[in-house]
């Protein structure tokens, strides 16, 4: 019991360091039901909305805005040094300015709306402010590296006419600036608050209830249940858990504490390097991102940048997610032989029919919002019925019954689980408001495509590193905003399909959790694991393989995301690719039947990414290249000879 105790609280520890959304107030007495209250009223203004219909977008969104600022402001101090079991007298303050701000748009909508495109000294005033306070309630929740992203996108649009080459534009005053962040629906009010303020916040809410339930611990189970006794056993268990756990979070680094702090430690027992250890939970968390249907909230993002419908969304991300799964699991199991690992014993682990009788009715909720949003019902009315059918499903069993009390306190939980969200929506929002305020898309996807001189390959390179330096330390929602509003126009230039291209640059900033140098997921993992970060980053992105070669593969063959393709197609582009990340998998582990000379690592590697390429003839060449490794694996095993 006291080394569970220590290992949460080393978990919560990690969980404050890397993950600023975590490292809040915690009130006791009159603060604590005055947040609980703010909470609630969030929620039930989002659940009425949800059920009779939202307000005029400006107004919706507004007030969204507004409960989401005064909660950051105070539940989120200034620095380290300040309280945290207290309110501060400035926090209060700000948190009541922001609001007002806020709910200045809503009081004197008809008057903004009147003199759109007319600023009074009043409007910039509030404007202004409304700019700071947002900046400052992301550095709070977000982080720095998006408030100086923002505020360097601030400064170009003020002094874009001073600025020599291609980036320069006519300039923008003050005036419109601020006209055009605040008081339009083209920057803080834009589209990413629009959503957060509708579908997000719902989903959220539902994943709230869920983990009310204990899925968390279901999911564990389940996974133990289905791999734990297989080569590399808790490895694998970690890869199961941590998708299932990221499709809910919406945060790489909170999956890798919440199950990391389970199943790293149970591969450290079984054998697995720290470094590795560490590699496979922050790999299979970050995924979780990229795991429909849910894909961290940004699913809902994606459909409304490219204007399609959610379905063909989660169906474009579906194959993509499972080669990415399938990568990390090549690579643990090769790991696991290369080591000689087994499994944990089936005397240790619960069956399948057990965890499914004792918890499976959790699953329920799952399943009716996937057919909900299939169904072509709204976003909003599956998150409803979903909502409504995790509390209802849990009922079903004493173990994971909610009292009163529990339902209300999921109400104030959503509500937190919202204001990362919220805070970096809305930042992301200024970014958006400058970008077509002054036309940087297309003058950033022009320089792109000129640095690459018009080879799609080159553009795509440039495009990915650009995807991984935006995507440093910001939370997926604004992540995905990001990068499809800087880096998405350079594909788009080159004739690549709208969904390619947003899911092209949506990847690569996901993916910037694992890549070193900065790869906070992995740091956050190798906290857990108690292992040199650095070489954890570089692990992890070892085995997320993948990833950095699946958006290549379906920008040149869209069919992967479901685009003009039929069902023969589909089959043998899966199975190719399937193959060919077995190949490319091994060939990074030195591992296959047995240990691999340099060459066969070369071979397999080289027909790994042939056969993950659409191409018959080329596919043949990959398959060929890996049968004959495999032949001669399989010569050198039957004469006891090793690899060097």
């Amino acid at each position: 019991m006291e080394k569970r105790t220590e290992v949460a609280a080393n978990a919560e520890e990690i969980l404050k360091k890397y993950d600023r959304g975590s490292d809040y107030r915690v009130l006791k007495s009159f603060g604590a039901k005055i947040i609980s209250a703010i909470c609630i009223c969030f929620t039930l203004f989002q659940l009425y909305t949800g059920i009779f219909g939202v307000y005029d977008a400006m107004i919706q969104r507004a007030v969204h805005l507004a409960f989401g600022l005064c909660l950051v402001y105070l539940l989120y101090p200034s620095g380290k040094k300040w309280a945290r079991d207290r309110m501060h007298p400035l926090d209060i303050i700000l948190a009541v300015v922001a609001a007002a701000a806020c709910m200045y748009v809503v009081v004197f909508y008809e008057q903004l709306v009147n003199r759109a495109g007319t600023v009074t000294d009043i409007d910039l005033i509030v404007g202004v402010v409304a700019i700071i306070l947002v900046l400052e309630a992301a550095r709070r929740v977000v982080g720095w590296p998006m408030v100086i992203i923002s505020g360097i996108f601030i400064l170009y649009a003020l002094f874009g006419a001073y600025i020599p080459g291609q980036l320069a534009h006519r300039g923008v005053d003050l005036e419109n600036l601020v006209q055009h962040l605040f008081f339009t629906t083209e920057g803080i009010l834009g589209i990413p608050i629009g959503v957060s303020s509708t579908f997000i916040f719902l989903f959220l809410l539902f994943g709230a209830y869920l983990e009310k339930t204990g899925m968390g611990e279901f999911f564990i189970n389940l996974a133990n249940a289905i791999a734990g006794f297989a080569s590399g056993g808790p490895a694998k268990v970690a890869v199961i858990s941590s998708g299932c756990m990221g499709t809910l979070t919406g945060s790489s680094v909170a999956n890798v504490v919440g199950t990391g702090s389970f199943t790293i430690p149970m591969m450290k027992k079984l054998g697995y390097k720290p470094e590795f250890a560490g590699a496979v939970e922050a790999t299979a968390s970050t995924g979780g991102q990229l795991m429909p249907p849910i894909m961290g909230a940004a699913a809902f993002l994606i459909a409304e940048f490219t204007n399609t419908s959610y379905v063909k969304v989660i169906g474009a991300a579906i194959i993509p997610a499972i080669l990415y799964y399938f990568g990390i699991w090549a690579g643990v199991h090769f790991e696991a032989k290369k080591l000689g690992l087994r499994g944990l014993s089936r005397d240790e682990l619960p069956s399948i029919k057990e965890v499914l009788m004792t918890r499976g009715h959790l699953l329920i909720p799952i399943i009716v919002v996937v057919y909900f949003l299939v169904a072509g019902y709204t976003p909003v009315r599956a998150a409803l019925v979903a909502i409504a059918s995790s509390i209802l499903c849990a009922m079903i069993k004493k173990e994971t019954r909610m009292s009163l009390t529990d339902i209300v306190k999921g109400l104030e939980q959503g509500a937190r689980n919202a204001l990362t969200v919220v805070a970096a929506c809305a930042c992301a929002g200024i970014i958006i408001g400058v970008v077509t305020q002054t036309g940087l898309g297309l003058k950033m996807g022009s320089i792109l495509v000129g640095f690459a001189k018009g080879k799609l390959l080159l553009t795509l390179f440039f495009t990915m590193l650009t995807s991984l330096i935006l995507g440093i330390g910001v939370p997926t929602t604004a992540n995905y905003v990001i990068t499809s509003t800087i880096a998405a126009p350079a594909l788009l230039l080159m004739g690549v399909p709208v969904m390619a291209a947003h899911m092209f640059v949506f990847y690569f900033g996901i993916i910037a959790d694992i890549t070193p140098p900065v790869c906070l997921a992995a740091v956050a993992a190798a906290g857990v694991a108690r292992s040199e970060p650095m070489r954890t980053g570089v692990n992890a992105a070892r085995l997320a393989i993948a990833a950095f070669l699946v958006p290549y593969i379906f920008v040149y063959s869209p069919q992967l995301l479901l685009i003009d393709t039929n069902i023969i197609q589909l089959t043998i582009i899966l199975i190719t690719a399937l193959v060919g990340i077995i190949g490319v998998a091994s060939a990074l582990t030195g591992h296959f039947i047995t240990n691999q000379s340099i060459m066969e690592r070369l071979m397999l590697a080289l027909g790994g990414i042939l056969l993950i390429v659409t191409n018959i003839k080329i596919n043949a060449l990959g398959l060929v290249l890996l049968a004959a490794v495999y032949y001669i694996q399989k010569t050198k095993k039957g004469k006891g000879t090793v690899a060097v």
